[in-house]
C-alpha cells in the first residue's frame, strides 16, 4: 500500500479532476481514509474468505471505471482487477508478473529487469502518460493522533526509540533477546527510552512480552494503540527499529529515521526508498557479495544481525538526524 502511495498522488496531481477510487483490505483502508489524493475506498474483507470475494464483485458491479491500475502481481489481485468493469486494465509485463496474474489485464507496462519495488510501481506512471515528479506519500497523523501518542509516551526522557516487534512472517523478526539487549544498552549508554509499537497478533504479542521480560529497561508496551495513533508514535520518535514490514515503510515514507533490518528479504529490492540506505542492516548478504535485486528469499539470516550493529546505526540516526540532542522531533517538552 506505502509503495502505490505516490502513484495515487502524481495522478491526482496531473489530473486533479479524475475521480480515484482504491481497493484495498481494511487496515490499509483505515491509514489512507481522508487521504487528499483519494475519493472513495472499497473495502475488501479478505479473511472472510470466498464470501468476501463475492461481496466485493457485488460492490464492483455497479461501479464502471475507465483504467484500472493493477499494481500487484498476485493471483488475488489478478482476480480482483478480472472483476472489475473497465475498458483497460494495466498489469505488469508477463516476466514480473506472478502467479499468471497477466491473465486477468488488457494491456501491461513494458518489461524492465527487476529493480526497487517502488520503482516498479512508478512505472505505471509512465504507461499512462502523467510524469513522475518528486514522490510523495502524503501521509501523517492528525493533530488529535498527536496528542494520543504523546499521552502514551508522556514522561519519556531522552531519545525515543521505536521498536517494531514483529511481522506476521516469523522468518522476517529479530530475536527478541536482542531486541531488550539493545533497549537495555541505550537506556545506560544513552538514557535512551524505547517503545513497542505494533498490533495485538499472537506472533507480536508473544515478542513484547518477551523483551518486556529480558529487560529493567521499562520500554513503553504501545502495542494495540491502533494503526492511526501509531503514525502519531512514530513521528514521536528519534528513531525506529524494524523488519521489513509495512510500518518500517510508513515511518520512511513520513521521513522518520529508521534501521531497517533485513535477513530474509532483499533490500535491494525492498528496501528504505531515497532515504535511510545508510540505516540499514544488511544480513541478507553475504561478505563482499554483490547481490542482484532480483534475489529472492533467504531464511534462518535474521539471526545474523547483531546487537552491536543496531546500535551503532540507532548512534548514527541520532548524530545524523537530531543533531545537538535536544530529543524533541515532535514531542512536547
Amino acid at each position: 500500500m506505502v509503495h502505490a502511495l505516490p502513484v495515487v498522488i502524481a495522478i491526482k496531481r496531473h489530473a486533479p479532476e479524475c475521480r480515484l477510487t482504491w481497493i484495498l483490505q481494511p487496515g490499509p483502508a483505515q491509514l489512507v481514509r481522508g487521504h487528499r489524493a483519494v475519493d472513495e475506498i472499497v473495502v475488501f474483507e479478505r479473511r472472510r474468505g470466498w464470501r468476501g470475494f463475492a461481496e466485493l464483485r457485488r460492490t464492483l458491479r455497479t461501479k464502471p471505471f475507465d483504467l484500472v491500475l493493477d499494481l500487484q502481481p498476485y493471483f488475488k489481485a489478478g482476480l480482483i482487477t478480472w472483476m472489475t468493469r473497465a475498458p483497460v486494465k494495466l498489469g505488469l509485463d508477463y516476466a514480473r508478473a506472478r502467479d499468471l496474474n497477466w491473465l486477468f489485464t488488457t494491456r501491461r507496462i513494458p518489461a524492465r529487469p527487476l529493480g526497487h519495488i517502488q520503482d516498479q510501481f512508478l512505472e505505471f506512471l509512465d504507461a499512462v502518460g502523467v510524469p513522475r515528479g518528486e514522490p510523495e506519500w502524503g501521509l501523517a497523523p492528525t493533530p488529535e493522533e498527536r496528542a494520543a501518542a504523546r499521552a502514551i509516551v508522556a514522561g519519556a526522557e531522552g531519545p525515543l526509540v521505536g521498536f517494531v516487534v514483529a511481522t506476521s512472517k516469523q522468518a522476517k523478526n529479530w530475536l527478541p533477546e536482542r531486541y531488550a539487549e539493545v533497549a537495555t544498552r541505550l537506556a545506560a549508554e544513552r538514557g535512551a527510552r524505547c517503545v513497542l509499537l505494533g498490533d495485538t497478533s499472537p506472533i507480536e504479542r508473544a515478542a513484547a512480552d518477551a523483551i518486556l521480560a529480558r529487560t529493567g529497561a521499562a520500554p513503553i508496551d504501545a502495542l494495540g494503540s491502533g494503526l492511526r495513533v501509531t503514525l502519531g508514535l512514530f513521528d514521536a520518535c528519534d528513531v525506529v527499529v524494524s523488519p521489513d514490514t509495512g510500518p518500517f515503510h510508513i515511518c520512511v515514507a513520513m521521513n522518520v529515521p529508521a534501521v531497517g533490518l533485513y535477513g530474509y528479504t532483499n533490500p535491494k529490492r525492498v528496501g528504505p526508498y531515497r532515504r535511510f540506505g545508510e540505516l540499514v542492516v544488511d544480513g541478507y548478504g553475504d561478505p563482499g557479495e554483490d547481490y542482484s535485486p532480483a534475489a529472492g528469499y533467504r531464511p534462518g539470516r535474521m539471526d545474523r544481525i547483531t546487537t552491536a550493529q543496531v546500535l551503532e546505526r540507532i548512534g548514527a540516526a541520532l548524530a545524523r538526524y537530531s543533531p545537538g540532542a535536544p530529543w524533541r522531533r515532535s514531542r512536547p517538552g
